[in-house]
This record gives structure tokens, sequence and C-alpha cells, in this order.
């Protein structure tokens, strides 16, 4: 019983410390006692989910395909910016959500992924990274934007956040790490009482409800404006905005009248928009608009006084862009 105390205080910080911040693989040893070493060999995994494939963009965009301990796979991709690197993880094997503009929802969901594969994947991402990288360059910022829909995996999803956040662990600050969702209400109501002040991110995509409808079906069952009203009840931190991702489709949502009716949407809210080209993958049946449309879009919202940005296409070519991941056997 003294060993088990130890270990859920002194003991409990000395292994994040090991695992987490020194990205160790290998059992902790030191400062514990033969006792303690034997309760973590019998309690606890140290099974990492295993690099199968690796795929790299012109852009310097990487895409990892991992293999879980069930024989599934995953997707994560390594997205760099200014000499940086983000973790883009995966919180589901597949999705439930179906989202018409995203290729992992072709393939339905599989299951959940349990909060160590999901604290799996940065680790293996990291070890790679500086491996095959450079050692300077180790994962900063964390996005839940890969396969699936992280509020549908509302528990794992928490709980991995928390270790990230964890002094003992990855110590990741609150602004490093979003998790995104198409407009999951369950999850929502959950997020002010039980999500540390993480970055929220909706995938808006339109104003309208009968287009959004098309793009995301849970639409039809949580409604827009039900999941804004939710949103905009979460406390956020003096520079915390909430991100709003708008994928621009050609002739479907991207015209002045659309933009114009985001800019009345979101003119009161802090908001910031993220604007995303569209991202082909097999048998989308959706365009890519050309870039004048997103600049003239752009210039619609700016009116509107709300932070709105350009995001540029990452890895599209490996199919790693958003909306692009697959690993449907």
């Amino acid at each position: 019983m003294l060993e088990l105390n130890a270990l859920s205080s002194s003991g409990a910080s000395l292994l994040f410390n090991w695992h987490y911040k020194k990205k160790k693989l290998t059992p902790c040893r030191d400062n514990l006692s033969l006792a303690t070493q034997q309760f973590v060999a019998e309690n606890f995994d140290f099974y990492l989910p295993e690099i199968i494939e690796i795929q790299h963009s012109f852009d310097q965009t990487v895409k990892l395909l991992l293999r879980l301990s069930d024989g599934q796979k995953v997707e994560t991709v390594l997205i760099p910016f200014q000499n940086k690197y983000t973790a883009c993880l995966s919180s589901q094997v597949g999705c439930a959500m179906q989202c018409s503009f995203c290729f992992t929802g072709t393939q339905g969901l599989k299951r959940h992924l349990s909060c160590d594969e999901m604290i799996g994947q940065f680790l293996v991402a990291d070890r790679w990274l500086i491996e095959n990288i450079g050692e300077n360059l180790k994962l900063k910022n964390i996005v839940f934007m890969g396969q699936g829909e992280p509020l549908h995996n509302f528990d794992a999803v928490k709980k991995a956040c928390q270790i990230f956040l964890d002094q003992h662990g990855t110590s990741i600050g609150l602004q490093k790490i979003t998790v995104s969702t198409a407009g999951h209400l369950p999850g929502l109501l959950r997020w002010k009482q039980e999500m540390p002040r993480v970055n929220l991110a909706l995938s808006l995509h339109s104003s309208f409800e009968h287009i959004r409808n098309e793009l995301i079906p849970i639409n039809q069952r949580y409604p827009l404006e039900q999941v804004l009203t939710l949103i905009d009840d979460i406390p956020l931190s003096r520079k915390q905005y909430v991100i709003y991702e708008y994928l621009l489709i050609k002739n479907l949502n991207d015209s002045p009248l659309d933009a114009r009716g985001v800019g009345e949407l979101l003119k009161e809210k802090r908001a910031i928009i993220n604007l995303i080209a569209f991202n082909p993958f097999p048998s989308s049946g959706y365009e890519r608009p050309d870039n004048q449309v997103i600049i003239e879009f752009k210039k619609i919202l700016d009116t509107y006084n709300i932070p709105t940005l350009i995001r540029g296409t990452k890895g599209d070519d490996i199919l790693a862009a958003c909306g692009q991941l697959n690993t449907k056997s």
C-alpha cells in the first residue's frame, strides 16, 4: 500500500517525466524501488503504434500510417510551419459523421481510439521527427483534426489533453492544443465543465442550414443555432478565440452571398476564421475554387472586422491535407 501511495505521487511524477519529457521507451528503473518496478511491469503497457508507411510531400509535410495493437490503422500528419511542426492527431479509426467533403467519412466508424493510442501517436511522431528531420524540431503544437470526430470520443480526448498539458508530462501550453468538431452537441454540452481550456475549432463551412446539411449531415440532428449557443457559453481566456474553419467548395459555398452570411453570423463573436480551399480526394464530386474567388471571399469578411486567414494547403499531393485522410483497407 505504501508503494502504491508513493507511485501515485512522486513515483507517478517520475514516470511521467521519464516517458513524456525524456521520451524513454523502456521502463523506468531510476529511483524506483524493486517493488515499484515490479508493480509497473505488471500493470503498465509500453506498446506504441507501429509506423508501417511514411509519405513525404514536396512541401515537407509527412504522413505516417500507424498500425495499432489490434491491427487497425490510423494516419498521423506532421505539418510544417515556420521551422516547426504541428502534430495532426486522429481520434478514431474512421468516422461516423459522414461529412460529404471528407475522405475519412467514406470508410465509416471502426472504433474509438483510446487515450494511450492518441498519446502514442504523438510520441511516435515526435521521435520520428527528432531522428529523421532534426533534434531541434520537436513537436510543440497539437491539433485533433485527423481521422474521426474528437468530441464523439470525448473522454479519451479529454484525458489525452490533460496528459499533454501536465507539467510532468509533455507540458504543452493550452494555446498550443486545438480540438476540432463538426458540431457534436453532446460533446459541446460537456466542454464548459470538463475540457481543459484548449482551443476549440468548429467546422462551419456554411451559415445556411441547407448547405450545411449537405456538407455535415449531423447538422440535421444538431442544428448550427444550438451548436453556436453552446460555443458562445464557453469561457475564453483574454487572448483566446474560437476558430471557425470554412472549407470553400466551387459553386457551392464560395459566393459573395455565402461570405456575407458568415460575416453576419460571426461579427459579434470572438472568432478567427480559417479559409481552406477544398482538397479533392477519389470520387469526391466537389471542386476546388479559383484562388481569386478565395481572395474575394476574404475581402468581404474583412469588412466585418473578423480576423480571417487563408490557410495554405499542405500535403495534398500525398492525401494528407484537410479532409483527405483514409485508412480503409
